[in-house]
């Protein structure tokens, strides 16, 4: 398999006032009491390995015990109103355990680990610079995909919620053979959907480390699920197979699953019933996702030169003629997404 080069380094796009107003209308604005410039103060930092010593490119990083004091407060404050009500009764259960800065990726975050010190319970959030192209990409998701979505923007700073699984390359590599043949036919299942639902909303780089397979514990069976993690590639690239996973060599196992566990035909199903469970989702959300989609037919996250490419690409894959005239990343989803749902209702009317 021919690996797709994408752009080496895609700029970080500022949050535009449009995009603001959205944000604090949904209530994903909220005024931060720590920025993401602030944890860059630390003094010290040592590399974090896994369980078999292997680099996981992240740094544990430390800094002055005045410096940590003030910052424990902040980040209590900021877990607080990213997953309860912000009341400060529950900062005397919570501590801080570690702070961790990955140099990997566009967005190099911070993740920081938080302890429920009654129970032993932690989970993680992360801190990152605020990337319009990455918050479009939150929002979509939280809209168009069966996963909702917990963050929080303030000005240059984005908060998000961890996204619990097993990364794709390390379930690729140590769980996957030992699947059973209906579970690989499941997994196989939820790959096409997961790879049509990207390809329509235009989301980029699903390699295998950017997103997740969870399995769930069902009565009789164990059920898995695909879910991305990695939001930066929202709207960005010229190439329309960057926006379908299939095309990376990182998931060349997965594709070879599809190929060996479901026909042709069982792969038509499965695009339709996910290209008609988007079509609900964009009507269950209309007035929201066109406020959405209209902050980013004002806003621009991607180069002129990508634009063209594009939408000359995806006009040959639709003949439809609003592609054409596209002048923004904005417009050219605002028409695929229009292009699934008229489609939808098309087949639907036929019923009747």
């Amino acid at each position: 398999m021919d690996d797709l080069k994408i752009s080496k380094k895609k700029p970080s796009f500022p949050v535009i006032k449009k995009l603001d107003r959205y944000l604090s209308e949904y209530n994903r604005n909220f005024e931060l009491p720590i920025f993401y410039d602030d944890l860059l103060r630390f003094q010290g930092a040592i590399t974090v390995f896994d369980k078999d010593d292997e680099d996981t490119l992240w740094l544990r990083v430390y800094y002055s015990e005045y410096d940590r004091e003030e910052i424990d407060l902040a980040l209590k404050r900021v877990y607080s109103n990213l997953v309860s009500d912000g009341s400060e009764k529950i900062f005397q259960f919570l501590n801080v355990d570690c702070i961790d800065f990955c140099t990997f990726g566009n967005s190099q975050p911070f993740r920081i680990k938080v302890r429920n010190i009654l129970n032993d319970n932690y989970t993680h959030f992360y801190i990152k610079k605020a990337d319009a192209s990455r918050i479009y990409g939150l929002e979509l998701e939280h809209m168009l995909s069966p996963n909702s979505l917990n963050f929080l923007v303030y000005k240059d700073t984005l908060i998000e919620e961890h996204i619990a699984g097993i990364p794709g390359d390390v379930f690729i590599k140590d769980m996957l053979p030992n699947c059973t043949k209906p579970e690989k036919a499941q997994i196989a299942k939820e790959f096409v959907k997961f790879n049509e639902r990207c390809m329509i909303r235009l989301l980029g780089d699903m390699r295998s480390y950017n997103y997740v397979v969870i399995p769930t514990h069902d009565f009789d069976q164990i059920v898995y699920k695909v879910r991305a993690i990695d939001f930066d590639q929202q709207c960005y690239e010229g190439k329309f197979n960057i926006y379908r996973p299939q095309f990376f060599k990182e998931n060349y196992q997965m594709v070879k699953l599809v190929k060996e566990k479901i026909s042709e035909a069982s792969i038509d199903q499965y695009k339709v019933e996910e290209r008609s469970i988007i079509a609900k989702r964009v009507i269950s959300y209309n007035k929201r996702l066109t406020k959405l989609i209209d902050c980013m037919m004002h806003d621009k996250i991607s180069t002129d030169e990508n634009l063209e490419q594009l939408k000359a690409v995806i006009y040959d894959y639709t003949l439809d003629m609003n592609f054409k005239y596209c002048k923004t990343m904005g417009e050219i989803l605002k028409y695929a997404l229009a292009f699934v749902k008229r489609n939808y209702e098309d087949v639907n009317m036929k019923k009747i």
